[in-house]
């Protein structure tokens, strides 16, 4: 019963942000306040819960602190300042209702070099439009025939993570959005693909060493499928074109939602359209209690640690950002994802001290972490996943990728050199 009502509650702050959005911005606070509620409820439900209630004590202390103090605080910035990430990430879920991959069943599963670069970009272009989703439907096949090898936890992982690179339909480049409005979109865009084609080479020729790539056996997904990203970005392309100042946040939730639901009423009929929405809304997103919790948690932390940096009136320890004060902002965002902090509170915290500097440099740094992160902290949302559902330990998927996070460090830091010196 809490799980249906979270999931309505949830559903709700979906709607109440894409009104507040195009209607009046003050709702936006009933989208935060219905999202915090269904938090409450699902709270005792979570599984690992210590780093959201340490969070949640802090960001309390902190709030003390302040008041004690005398800092201005803003609470409803506090509550809804991570609203659109949130909008997107339960927008972006509709979508696996009509992108189920299709698999070759009837033709004898591929193996060898075929299969992994199927495999790796089917995980790659799924999952950077319906995210998480994309992982566990290819990761649940390949379980049924038993445990996960290395190889295909390799190939999971990567192809998953490097998304965050490039995809506008990915949270990491959502939150880059959220903090950091002024960036180049375009440069955003075709760097993060470059990055993310040296990922899957970087990949490639790691595996052709370590195991026997030949024998490799994943899921390919069919092209078939692949006109639901394509027409995704034809429709956001077309309405930026006469509204460029929508969000992108906005235009891929509000658009996921309504792709859906044209695409499954031709497929089926309205009630079985009807009876796939209800259970969606009152199944699957309480599942998203984690990531819910996580950016509902670290948005008020950012904003209660932001509360006493400027009430000190502090300032960031160096005066321009160039491609080495990047590179060792990136570097700190690895070490603290491997204590367990998730890039959005590492965002949050700092984002606001570093507005006056150029904002696509940022914003690159940021995706950056959050790609290289993702993939091998054990406290992400993909390992912590893996780790739960696949019955593999965190320390093996971290092992099996700590080489591949300093490769794409040097890579990163060579690519922050040309966009700083010759681009930007």
């Amino acid at each position: 019963m809490l799980n249906s009502i979270s999931g309505v509650l949830i559903f709700l702050s979906f709607l109440f942000t894409n009104i507040a959005y195009f209607i009046d911005s003050n709702l936006l606070i009933y989208a935060s306040c219905f999202a915090w509620i269904a938090f409450l409820l699902l709270f005792i439900t979570l599984g690992k819960k210590k780093i959201i209630v340490t969070l949640l004590v802090l960001s309390l202390l902190c709030f003390l602190f302040s008041y004690i103090k005398g800092f201005d605080i803003n609470i409803i910035k506090a509550l809804s300042i991570n609203q659109y990430l949130l909008t997107l990430l339960i927008g972006v879920t509709f979508l696996k209702l009509i992108a189920t991959p299709k698999f070759e069943k009837k033709a004898k599963v591929e193996s060898g070099k075929s299969s992994f670069f199927k495999t790796y970009l089917g995980v790659h272009l799924f999952g950077s439009v319906i995210n998480l989703s994309s992982l566990i439907l290819i990761a649940d096949k390949m379980y049924k025939k038993g445990p996960l090898s290395k190889l295909q936890l390799v190939v999971l992982t990567r192809a998953f993570s490097s998304d965050a690179y490039w995809s506008p339909f990915f949270v990491a480049f959502a939150a880059a959005l959220t903090y950091l409005p002024n960036f180049d979109k375009s440069t955003i865009f075709f760097t993060g693909i470059i990055l993310a084609l040296i990922a899957l080479i970087v990949t490639y020729l790691e595996v052709g060493k370590k195991f026997e790539l030949e024998s490799f056996q994943g899921y390919p997904i069919s092209l078939e499928t692949l006109y639901i990203p394509v027409l995704l970005v034809i429709f956001i392309l077309i309405t930026k074109y006469y509204e460029e100042n929508l969000k992108v946040i906005i235009l891929v939730s509000i658009y996921s939602l309504l792709l859906t639901i044209f695409i499954s009423l031709i497929k089926v009929n309205f009630t079985k359209t009807l009876h796939l929405f209800k259970q969606h809304i009152t199944s699957d997103l309480p599942k998203m209690k984690m990531e819910i919790s996580l950016f509902l948690v670290a948005g008020l932390f950012g904003v209660s640690v932001s509360t006493i940096l400027n009430g000190y009136h502090v300032s960031v320890p160096f005066t321009q950002f160039t491609y080495i004060e990047a590179a060792i902002t990136l570097f700190t965002f690895i070490i603290l994802s491997f204590i367990g902090i998730h890039p959005i509170i590492t965002i949050a915290v700092i984002a606001s001290f570093l507005l006056q500097f150029n904002h696509t440099l940022l914003a690159v740094t940021f995706l950056m972490a959050w790609a290289i992160t993702v993939s091998s902290s054990p406290f992400s949302g993909l390992n912590l996943t893996i780790q739960a559902r696949y019955n593999v330990e965190a320390k093996e998927v971290f092992l099996l990728n700590l080489p591949f996070v300093i490769k794409m460090y040097i890579v990163c830091v060579i690519a922050l050199y040309i966009l700083d010196k010759f681009i930007l």
